[in-house]
């Protein structure tokens, strides 16, 4: 009797893991497509998004002017203050506000999918 409801358990646990792996991959693959227009908007290839470390560089140019600033993020502690910067210098440099920089911080997926997605437009970086 005890043996059916580790089956049972196992089951469950299978289900619940592929639901969450499908979740987790089609959020993936729409951060990608969003950061794929991102890219194009500001003039980058889109298929930088794809490359690991080159993406941060772009990534890092388009905020900031400046892509080799991304090689501090190999710095402990100083790569989570510089990474929060970098969104907000995203922000305006597509000429959105301190409250899209928070959204970008908070709600990363939403956010690249508007900036991406939506009418605004690449200003370039922003002091």
């Amino acid at each position: 009797m005890e043996g059916s409801y580790d089956a049972v358990y196992t089951a469950v646990g299978a289900g619940v893991s592929a639901v969450y792996s499908i979740i987790v991959l089609v959020i993936a693959v729409l951060t990608l497509v969003a950061m794929w227009k991102i890219f194009t908007k500001a003039g980058k290839p889109g298929w930088a998004c794809l490359v690991p470390f080159y993406n941060m560089y772009c990534m890092y140019d388009i905020a900031w002017g400046n892509g080799w600033l991304f090689l501090l993020t190999f710095i402990p502690c100083v790569n989570f203050v510089v990474g929060i910067m970098m969104l907000f210098k995203l922000a305006k440099a597509f000429g959105q506000g301190t409250g899209f920089g928070f959204g970008l911080l908070f709600l990363n997926t939403i956010f690249v999918l508007i900036l991406g997605f939506g009418n605004a437009e690449y200003i370039g970086p922003q002091q």
